[in-house]
């Protein structure tokens, strides 16, 4: 018989499945991606008895581990360490840590989570673009954009531009940085190697600041990176955003949009986007649009994408000219 020690991740977790039974360990199971299951399904075939020393001990590494989680989700690894060292001693800590440690997974700058924007701002407003974009591009990005929202407006672009064009980061440059963050946030108040940035990144963030820094961050990357300005705007608002815009709004936008661009773009479309586009739309004139997409037949994904993106453009140019309007940043923007 295996012993604990001897026993790996799979097998410890499908001992615990087992004694916790089917109803529970289904419901578990709602939460796992398909090759988790499988494997697990695997490990549970194979297992031939469950002893109760075994699990008392699987049981106990488990609490172990859930109260190491929440220590460090309070407070960081060195608050763990030292709360966990009260209550186990140095050498059980170190063991608990040790088998916590492959699994945390701690995403860099985690220490400044739980730290007010304008104070990380206050710290991080002089440093470098690039060291500002690397800490913006590891933080939520409703806090991000409260922080770039708060840069100088010259800053702004040169710091969106540089977390758009980030792709990884060498731990090393990671932990330097977060050193000394750590060091000068220390009177107000564990990392991997991962990927941040990039356009999603930016685009996130953008989105979440008001309309006026977005023109300034904007005009800038235009002038600056033509495609890359280019390229933002496009995944800015995307086509199936439709659904937040008000009645009003879409009204206004469908009296622009040529009736072939609006049957090609919702043959792609989801049931709620064509739903908002039906309810604002006369009775005659949503029957006519259904029937001109039912007879169209098989169209290229390509054409859909295009005709989408000709009324996205649409939607931003009435943004721009003050007929619509668009709420960004996080719902503050106030509609009369």
């Amino acid at each position: 018989m295996a012993t604990k020690k001897d026993m790996s991740g799979k097998q410890k977790a499908a001992n615990f499945l087992i004694f916790m039974g089917p109803e529970k360990s289904a419901r578990l199971f709602q939460h796992m991606n398909e090759e988790e299951i499988e494997q697990l399904t695997l490990e549970i075939a194979n297992v031939r008895e469950v002893s109760t020393d075994r699990i008392d001990d699987i049981f106990r590494e488990f609490f172990e581990m859930c109260l190491a989680k929440q220590f460090i989700g309070q407070g960081g690894i060195e608050y763990a360490r030292t709360v966990l060292e009260k209550a186990y001693g140095a050498e059980k800590t170190v063991e608990i840590i040790g088998r916590i440690s492959a699994s945390l997974q701690v995403r860099p700058f985690d220490f400044i989570r739980k730290i007010e924007p304008t104070q990380i701002l206050n710290f991080i407003q002089s440093e470098h673009p690039q060291t500002i974009a690397l800490i913006l591009a590891y933080l939520e990005p409703e806090k991000a954009s409260m922080i770039l929202s708060a840069l100088p407006p010259e800053r702004q672009a040169e710091v969106a531009k540089r977390i758009a064009i980030m792709d990884t980061t060498s731990p090393e440059v990671i932990k330097e940085v977060e050193r000394i963050l750590e060091r000068k946030l220390s009177s107000l108040a564990p990392q991997e190697v991962a990927e941040a940035g990039g356009i999603n990144a930016v685009v996130e963030i953008i989105n979440r600041v008001d309309r006026s820094t977005e023109k300034t961050i904007m005009e800038a990357l235009e002038v600056q990176d033509p495609e890359l300005a280019e390229e933002i705007k496009k995944l800015m608002f995307v086509f199936e955003d439709i659904v937040v815009i008000d009645d009003r709004s879409v009204q206004r936008v469908l009296r622009e949009v040529e009736s072939q661009d609006l049957a090609l773009a919702l043959k792609g479309a989801s049931n709620e986007v064509s739903q908002k586009i039906f309810l604002n739309m006369s009775s005659r004139a949503s029957e006519m649009l259904k029937e001109d997409i039912e007879f169209m037949g098989p169209v290229r994904l390509r054409d859909v994408e295009e005709a989408q993106q000709r009324i996205v453009n649409i939607i931003r140019r009435l943004e721009d000219a003050g007929e619509i309007v668009v709420a960004r940043g996080g719902g503050d923007e106030v509609v009369v």
